[in-house]
């Protein structure tokens, strides 16, 4: 990793290792500060992660990096009315269309490819293979240089073996980084963090596809012909989201209004002009945005019902004369007000997941299902014990964390905001 050119390590800070924690949310560090483990750190903060709780979609955003084409591997091109990737990106070696963002340029060591699939089918032996492999890199890197580091393993074992192993899993990773600071000493600051969260339960599949089917929509790898009722659904991981492409614009809403009622999807996210709509089964709201030179504020129209529980801050803002005559707040105050809610950051997340460049192909529509709920890859579904899962904008999958043995960070920031503490 490059040092930053006017706080160079080893002159005006101190070295810094900086390592990811693949889907390590922040209930679980806590859980380990409590029996003991990393408490040369500091408090972690809630770390933001933004919606769909992908890692390339969070790792992108925290670095300020090119956006992955998708939010996984196997993606919809929106120029070809295509599927693309998918399980042939994990064969033969790591070229440069395997890279789904820059900010993989910046990574000092990562798992070898074919980790990146291996690890939810034997994730032990992955996890104590990457460790090792990723402790004798570190030693032998140059000192007077960051370094930056991406661990896998933790994603495969919480995945396909719950929070126990993981706690074991953490236990040896404390007395790495132990010995780390124990050779380098105060000369290296060593940064933890994770790219998302994670609902630790068992979870059952969401039947999107034999739904929308049953409703007369059809289902397609490519969107090239002239099919009115054409959508297309990449099925990969086993996550608890799923993005869905339209051949017609017009599909869009009535698409929306029949996946609200699957069981197991908790909201649906749609653009409409520069609003975006949010449908579920309690109800549908509409978030806007209105930018000036003073920054962004949001506003929050509970059209039918409340879906995302929303009314109570609305009415403690107004309370606090943050609403504005037309029923904007800034978006400081939105923050404020939900950081912590069980929709973490509502509106700031769920706009911009229609409206930035999280992926370079940005959903007609964005699905996220209800923590015990996944989508993905059925023969996938069928070699992994899913003991937990990621993806939607609930608290359990968006609160990551990062702490540092030298700072103590903010309580909670966005992944959007997070480079200059990783960085700086």
């Amino acid at each position: 990793m490059q040092a930053n050119a006017q706080l160079s390590p080893g002159s005006t800070r101190p070295r810094r290792l900086l390592l990811c924690l693949d889907g390590v949310p922040h209930e679980l560090i806590e859980a380990a500060r409590a029996r003991g483990l990393f408490d040369t750190f500091g408090v972690p903060t809630r770390l933001l992660s933004p919606f769909p709780t992908m890692t390339n979609v969070a790792l992108s955003a925290m670095f300020s990096a090119s956006p992955p084409a998708g939010y996984e591997s196997l993606y919809f091109d929106r120029s070809a009315r295509e599927l693309r990737g998918g399980i042939r990106k994990y064969l033969g070696r790591r070229t440069p269309d395997k890279m789904p963002s820059s900010y993989m340029d910046e990574l000092d060591y990562q798992e070898p490819l074919a980790f990146e699939f291996l690890v939810y089918v034997a994730p032990e032996k992955v996890w104590r293979a990457d460790m090792q492999r990723f402790h004798e890199r570190f030693r032998a890197a140059p000192q007077t240089r960051d370094y930056f580091a991406f661990l896998k393993g933790t994603d495969g074992l919480l995945h396909s073996r719950g929070p126990t192993r993981l706690s074991i899993a953490l236990e040896s990773l404390d007395r790495i980084l132990r010995e780390i600071q124990d050779s380098c000493g105060k000369e290296t600051e060593i940064v933890l963090f994770s790219d998302h969260g994670m609902n630790l339960e068992e979870n059952t599949r969401a039947d999107v596809a034999t739904h929308l089917r049953r409703k007369g929509f059809d289902l397609q790898s490519q969107l090239k012909l002239a099919n009115a009722r054409a959508l297309s659904l990449p099925a990969f991981g086993l996550c608890s989201y799923a993005a869905i492409y339209c051949g017609d614009e017009a599909l869009i809403p009535e698409a929306a209004d029949v996946l609200a009622e699957i069981p197991g999807i908790d909201f649906s996210v749609y653009r409409d002009g520069a609003a975006v709509l949010v449908k579920s089964s309690r109800g549908a709201a509409r978030i806007e945005c209105r930018t000036t030179s003073e920054g962004s504020s949001y506003r929050y129209l509970n059209t039918i019902g409340d879906p995302l529980d929303l009314g109570p801050i609305v009415t403690a803002l107004r309370e606090k004369e943050a609403l504005d005559e037309d029923g904007f707040a800034a978006d400081a105050a939105w923050f404020d007000q939900t950081n912590s809610h069980h929709y973490p950051d509502a509106l700031a997340n769920i706009y911009n997941s229609m409206h930035t460049h999280r992926v370079k192909h940005t959903a007609d529509i964005l699905l996220s299902l209800c923590d015990g709920y996944y989508y993905g890859w059925s023969p996938f579904g069928r070699v992994v014990h899913l003991a937990a899962t990621h993806g939607n904008a609930l608290r359990s999958s968006s609160n990551a964390f990062l702490m540092s043995t030298h700072r103590q960070l903010p309580d909670c920031v966005r992944a959007d905001d997070a480079g200059i503490l990783l960085r700086g």
